[in-house]
């Protein structure tokens, strides 16, 4: 009997419902209204402590030792209390601490988590084998361009390849212009212009001066004979 008893009492155990993990959040909050709530009642024994104090005094005045006695046991008893109250803050206040900074870890670590996850699907993207592959294909297309910028600057001219061609003919003709030129019969007018120009009758006066010394030198030489 006693055996199926504990039995039934450990399935009973077992099958209990766990209690559901709590949000961070609503946690914090209900903490802080517990401790709000804690220190309302601080407050209360409080002022019931200041009035035991004030009865116990008017007892002692009238000589009511035994109610004075009394006040003080039942003060006693709120200021154990409010010790008891602060020992339940400071635990409230800590544990409100420590969430809030797993909570702001939590967090943290669920932003670095998705920045890595958001640094490493980048990567993904973008690899550097899909970098080479596209500085590649860049590449590629300045190249095509630069060949479809020489096609287009290219003349349009059709007799462009007989150049050296015609070239050639225009020397013949210039040829053929000098030797008509040439062959050409001279004009009267031109022949004047070849001759050669008539010899003054007169002598130059430079001749003539030479001549005169010439002259008075023999006649100085045949005086002095």
């Amino acid at each position: 009997m006693f055996g199926k008893k504990k039995e039934s009492t450990g399935s009973t155990t077992t099958n209990a419902p766990s209690r559901p993990a709590s949000n961070p959040g609503s946690t914090i909050v209900k903490l802080r209204e517990n401790i709000s709530s804690q220190e309302k009642r601080e407050e209360h024994l409080q002022r019931k402590i200041n009035l035991l104090v004030k009865e116990a005094k008017m007892k002692m005045d009238r000589k009511d030792k035994k109610g004075a006695l009394f006040a003080l046991k039942r003060k006693k008893l709120y200021e154990n209390e409010i010790n008891k109250i602060e020992n339940v803050k400071m635990t409230l206040e800590t544990q409100m601490m420590n969430l809030e900074s797993a909570a702001q870890n939590a967090q943290t670590f669920e932003a670095m988590t998705a920045g890595k996850d958001a640094m490493k699907k980048v990567r993904q993207d973008v690899g550097i084998e899909k970098v080479d592959d596209v500085m590649d294909d860049i590449r590629e297309e300045m190249e095509m361009a630069q060949e479809v910028s020489d096609a287009l600057a290219q003349p349009v001219d059709p007799l462009l390849t007989d150049e050296d061609d015609l070239l050639a003919e225009l020397e013949e003709l210039e040829a053929l212009d000098v030797e008509a030129e040439l062959l050409k019969p001279t004009p009267a007018d031109k022949v004047e212009d070849f001759m050669l120009p008539a010899v003054p009758n007169q002598k130059l006066p430079e001749l003539e001066k030479k001549e005169a010394e010439e002259l008075r030198k023999l006649e100085a030489e045949l005086a002095g004979l």
